[in-house]
């Protein structure tokens, strides 16, 4: 199933369009607030079957929550805990296929099934996380990854 709103029938080229969208949209921006914002938005845009795209920016040993698109959602997220908190303490992406499998699942949206969470390192230092929640099981996978990895490499670029 392809999960990406109007696309040109190739899942890697729709990708390849919206990271170039993104480097357009955030170009000359030095405000973090504004970068977060318009990068949830516009990734919250581009994917299908997602209920809350957004960030937490890590602070004081915690996850704090940023700019989102989505219904309100957990504030705080400790180290470790979750899947956005194990993002961290592993620095890797956790794509979980299905979030009531996932041993210490914090459920901030009982609708949310599946999940795709990047860590976000900005000068060699935890800088948050991109996190993406789906009502379906099993909606992300190989490809989303990699591009929404991608996505938050450009991210982390212009944050630096």
């Amino acid at each position: 199933m392809f999960h990406v709103k109007n696309y040109s029938g190739n899942k890697v080229d729709d990708y390849e369009l919206v990271l170039k969208q993104l480097k357009a949209l955030l170009d000359g921006e030095p405000d973090s607030i504004a970068i977060l914002s318009n990068a949830s938005a516009l990734l919250n845009q581009f994917l299908e079957d997602v209920n809350w795209v957004g960030f937490y920016i890590w602070k004081e040993d915690e996850l704090v929550l940023g700019p989102f698109q989505g219904l309100p959602a957990c504030i705080r997220i400790p180290y470790g805990k979750g899947v956005c908190g194990t993002a961290i303490s592993d620095r890797k992406t956790q794509r979980v296929a299905d979030v009531n499998q996932f041993s210490g699942h914090i459920a901030c949206d009982s609708a949310s099934r599946s999940e795709i969470v990047v860590p976000l390192i900005v000068n060699d230092e935890i800088y948050g996380v991109l996190d993406i929640d789906s009502p379906s099981t099993n909606r992300f996978d190989e490809t989303d990854e990699v591009y929404i990895e991608k996505y938050a490499r450009i991210v982390e670029d212009f944050l630096s």
